[in-house]
């Protein structure tokens, strides 16, 4: 009976009109998620962009290209698990201080890594920075908890959306970083470096500054009753693939992540080796960042306009076309590159925001932070993996062999997707 009424307690709040009170919450968490998400991906993509010039430079081989993104994104793996179990005991305000804290370390050891020349410091600093990417994308969720079901892809997208101002200015801010760097007695690549743990501290004192907790119980996670056992996240994830929208949800994150970081992680690596310079490495990454970010209020709006699953497709297809598109490309593509990188940036957008919206309302709601904390891990151990096998396949084949992949693994999994439908009901006579 207590649970019952608790049940039925959350249920009528959910349901209210909101107050005042709440709105606020509202407009500082919102303020708060967005403002991280901004600053922390200026310092992940600038990272990322200089990390995978810096791993060949230190050890001679150009298949470590792959290395530093691969550990960032096992770092944003094992985070998702930690950090999403932090808020589920606390709050979301703890959980993100803590990844983005535990970022800021990684920033400072990057900077030290590539001064002593150290592969070994440089992979221990992107797990680290990883913690905080992790924390950037768990902050969607939390968007997501503030408002009823209807409106919950909207603010998610907005969250996402923040950072179109890492997508902007992180590729472009490596270049002029790396050109002021030896005023002040750093390599051109440690300066990069330097610029993202700038960002990276602002982040950490945005986060401290937001709301430390809800003021409504249905805006977080509801607390469990004493002595009720906490389902296992392996449980969660079996439950999750049980039903065909959990399935949907789960494949449409994996594949976008996938198909996006097998082409992302190698690009910049195979303009430098096609002899083009810092400055156009960071345009084309830039293009594809903001076409990762820029358009996620409006996917938000397109999934609760025409639903998840038309909108995981489309963007399927998008990436399927923009593998294709950069396999294309002639001479190494140089600028050009910068079309189907960003074509590849809107089709993660489009399976990202569709799949996050599939899976914040499948999630049960007392489980909801750990089910999302593992649904993240397993589609970051995921990239992991398409980080790490990135840079084997185009030291062993071609970047133009690496694109095809890509391109046909979104194909293969679209098709899955369409097919994967519920049992239809049959009526008794």
């Amino acid at each position: 009976m207590p649970k019952v009424l608790r049940l039925a307690g959350i249920i009528r709040a959910m349901h209210a009109p909101p107050t005042p009170e709440i709105d606020r919450h509202r407009s500082r968490a919102l303020a708060t998620y967005f403002s991280a998400a901004a600053l922390v991906s200026i310092a992940y993509i600038a990272t990322f962009t200089v990390a995978t010039l810096a791993a060949p430079q230190i050890t001679g081989y150009a298949g470590s290209s792959g290395w530093p993104s691969a550990t960032a994104v096992a770092g944003t793996a094992i985070a998702a698990t930690l950090l999403s179990s932090v808020m589920a005991r606390r709050d979301r305000r703890t959980g993100l201080v803590l990844g983005i804290g535990i970022a800021v370390v990684g920033g400072a050891l990057a900077v030290g890594a590539v001064m002593a020349g150290s592969i070994l410091l440089l992979l221990i600093a992107s797990v680290a920075v990883g913690f905080g990417n992790a924390a950037m994308n768990l902050t969607r969720y939390a968007a997501a908890d503030l408002y009823p079901p209807e409106r919950k892809a909207g603010a998610l997208g907005l969250v996402v959306w923040g950072s179109t101002i890492g997508a902007v200015l992180g590729p472009n801010l490596v270049g002029p970083a790396g050109a002021i760097a030896p005023s002040i007695g750093l390599s051109a690549l440690a300066g990069g470096f330097a610029m993202a743990l700038v960002f990276l501290v602002a982040a950490l004192v945005v986060a401290l500054l937001g709301p430390s907790a809800p003021s409504q119980p249905h805006l977080d996670e509801p607390k469990r009753l004493a002595g009720e056992r906490v389902t296992s996240s392996r449980r969660l994830l079996a439950d999750l693939l049980r039903r065909s929208q959990g399935r949907t949800a789960l494949v449409a994150l994996i594949t976008s992540q996938l198909v996006m970081t097998l082409i992302m992680t190698m690009t910049p690596f195979h303009l430098h080796a096609m002899g083009h310079g810092l400055e156009t490495v960071g345009f084309v990454i830039s293009a594809h960042a903001f076409g990762m970010f820029a358009f996620s209020p409006l996917s938000g709006r397109l999934t609760d306009r025409f639903g998840a699953n038309a909108m995981v497709l489309a963007g399927f297809a998008v990436l399927a076309a923009a593998g294709l598109m950069a396999a294309a490309f002639p001479d190494g593509g140089g600028a050009g590159l910068a079309i189907p990188l960003f074509l590849l940036g809107v089709g993660w957008n489009l399976g990202f925001v569709a799949g996050s919206s599939l899976l914040a309302s499948e999630a049960p709601m007392r489980d909801r932070a750990r089910l999302q904390g593992a649904s993240d891990a397993v589609v970051w151990t995921v990239a992991a993996l398409a980080s790490l096998g990135s840079g084997l396949l185009v030291a062993a084949a071609s970047y133009a062999v690496l694109a095809i992949v890509g391109a046909g693994v979104a194909v293969l999994l679209a098709v899955f997707v369409a097919l994967d439908r519920p049992p239809a009901r049959t009526v008794e006579a």
